[in-house]
């Protein structure tokens, strides 16, 4: 199904909904973006409800409803019986109960917007907790989620002397440890098959002491470009 033919259907299907489910959601809208799942090859995030600061105080939790068309054509091409329609409706109405949960739990939200800024923080080059990503969407064990950057969380005692593996959407990746690096360390991943939206980035780090809950500049950061691991 082509996107101009998807984004109608989606609106139509937007119009079966009762009207008050869409309260606090300020929008839906379909975006060309294929988002791969972490772990398991072949699955796709189909939709998501992303939390917006809310520029009504009478209405603290807005969000904006996203359906990824890209992802819904990955899965089609995977299954001859995938049925656009009925994958569209049940995307949209289980990100309208991860809205109404979060209107629910208002205060949970605070957390996504403090690992947001981290986050900014870690992209411009300024000091960073180095937990912040913990904070993040959980999609998976060890795996988060902010906005478009996902983070591959690894307790470790050492730093890694010679190989650094990891796993990403049912594939093994391995490279070459970079020189110098110590922990706490953020990794930004180069040369996956089908890489997120945003950055990858994996995260090395001890069990937490008091010390690491400062920032600093001590945070190693360096990108690290992979290839696929023999089978």
């Amino acid at each position: 199904m082509q996107l101009a033919r998807f984004e109608e259907m989606v609106r139509r299907l937007s119009r079966d909904v009762p009207g008050h489910f869409f309260d606090g959601v300020l929008e839906v809208v379909v975006s060309p973006r294929t988002v791969p799942h972490p772990t398991r090859a072949e699955i796709y995030t189909l939709g998501e409800c992303v939390p917006l600061a809310a520029e009504d105080t009478r209405d603290p939790v807005q969000s904006r409803i996203v359906l990824y068309h890209g992802s819904f054509r990955a899965l089609a091409a995977i299954d001859p019986d995938f049925d656009w329609r009925d994958e569209a409706w049940e995307t949209l109405t289980h990100e309208l109960r991860h809205h109404l949960e979060w209107r629910a739990h208002a205060p949970d939200l605070e957390r996504l917007d403090d690992a947001a800024e981290e986050n900014f923080a870690r992209q411009d080059g300024e000091p960073f907790a180095p937990d912040f990503h913990l904070h993040g969407e959980q999609v998976a064990e060890g795996v988060y989620r902010i906005e478009d950057d996902w983070f591959l969380d690894r307790v470790v005692r050492a730093p890694p002397a010679g190989t650094i593996e990891l796993a990403w959407h049912g594939s093994r990746y391995r490279a070459p440890a970079p020189p110098g690096l110590t922990l706490p360390a953020f990794l930004t991943i180069e040369g996956v098959a089908e890489p997120p939206p945003g950055e990858l980035v994996l995260v090395l780090r001890r069990k937490p002491r008091l010390r690491d809950l400062f920032r600093g500049p001590g945070i190693f950061q360096a990108t690290l470009t992979v290839t696929a691991s023999p089978s």
